[in-house]
Parts: structure tokens; C-alpha cells; sequence
């Protein structure tokens, strides 16, 4: 009786874990940096992709769905790295002021964590970068490809592998399913892309 009493205490406690997880990985504190990276490249990927396709269903000119495609890049990372820098800078905030009010509790002690804290500038480059990077896929399967409909087909099987191999990523990074998360974000790009080509073909055709 008292070897079965002995094993019942070495069960992993939900403390033993989460102490597991600061001993070794913290997949909480990944949580920032993946959504400025993986998020980031995902939404330049079929932002950018989505919006070539659609200047591709009225021109069938190269050049036009290049132009476009490179504004879309340039626009996007410009807005990714200011949402980032507002969003983060928020969160600074926040968390400076939840220090100080810890600081005047423990009697005004400067035990301040300031390598623990958010970084507005660096989080707005890496969400910019992430988002040129995806954006840079559709640009680089269209530029080299002068048939109309091959370029199509071109751009969006390029968007196809890369939109799988960052839902993959993503979800091998954040420990979640990996072939779900992958199914997902392909059919979310897909359907983007349908959707727009199909609008603005619709709009085309209608003569606006």
C-alpha cells in the first residue's frame, strides 16, 4: 500500500507542467512573434496574390498585375508595420504601467523586468518583412511568365504551395494540428482568390 501511495505522488501535477513549459519552451511568449511572422507572410501571400488576380481578370497585360502587384506589397508592409508598432506600443504601455504599480506595492523596489518587455520597433520591422516576403511569392511566379493564362496558373499554384507550407509552419510552431491548420489556410487563400478574380471579372465584363 504504501509503493501504490508512493506512485500516485510522481503523477505531473498542472504546476510540474506549466513549470515544464518555463523550464523549456514558452509557447505563449512565441504567440507575438508568430503573428508577425507567419500571420504577416500569410497575409501578404494572398493579400498581394488576390489583388493581382483580380487586375489579371480585366488585363492581361504583365506588366499591369506586376505594377499592381508591387503596390500591394509596398501598401501592405507599410500598414502591417503600423498597426504593429500602434498594437505593441499598447501593450508597452500597459505592461509599464502593471510594473509600477507592482513596484510601489513591493515598497517602490526597482525590480523592473525590462528584457521581458515588448518591442514596438522591432515587432512593426518583422511584421513588415514577414509581410514582404509573402507578398514577394505571386510577384516572382508572374514576373517571368508572359503567357496570360499560364501566368494565372503560375501564380496560383505558387500561392498554393507556399500558403501550405506556412499554414504548416505555423501550426508546427504553435504545437496545433498540422494538416488542419494547413487545409485551412490553403482553402482561406483559394477562396480569396476566387473571390476577387470572380468580382472583378464580373465588374469587367459589366463595363465599370
Amino acid at each position: 500500500m504504501a509503493d501504490v501511495a508512493e506512485t500516485k505522488l510522481t503523477i505531473p501535477s498542472p504546476e510540474a507542467h506549466e513549470e515544464e513549459e518555463v523550464n523549456g519552451i514558452n509557447y505563449s511568449q512565441r504567440a507575438q512573434w508568430l503573428r508577425a511572422a507567419v500571420l504577416g507572410a500569410n497575409d501578404g501571400l494572398v493579400s498581394t496574390a488576390s489583388l493581382m488576380m483580380g487586375v489579371g481578370a480585366v488585363k492581361e497585360d504583365v506588366r499591369a498585375m506586376i505594377l499592381s502587384g508591387f503596390a500591394g506589397l509596398v501598401a501592405g508592409a507599410c500598414s502591417m508595420a503600423i498597426g504593429e508598432f500602434v498594437s505593441v506600443y499598447s501593450q508597452l504601455d500597459i505592461e509599464v504601467a502593471q510594473l509600477k504599480r507592482e513596484q510601489k506595492m513591493n515598497g517602490g523596489r526597482e525590480e523592473t523586468e525590462a528584457e521581458g518587455l515588448p518591442n514596438p520597433l522591432q515587432a512593426a520591422m518583422a511584421s513588415a518583412m514577414a509581410f514582404s516576403v509573402g507578398a514577394a511569392v505571386p510577384l516572382l511566379a508572374a514576373g517571368f511568365v508572359r503567357s496570360y493564362r499560364v501566368r494565372l496558373g503560375a501564380v496560383a499554384a505558387a500561392v498554393s504551395v507556399a500558403l501550405a507550407v506556412f499554414g504548416l509552419v505555423g501550426a508546427k510552431l504553435g504545437r496545433a494540428p498540422a494538416v488542419r491548420s494547413g487545409i485551412r489556410v490553403l482553402v482561406g487563400g483559394w477562396m480569396a482568390m476566387a473571390v476577387t478574380f470572380g468580382l472583378v471579372k464580373m465588374f469587367g465584363s459589366a463595363g465599370l
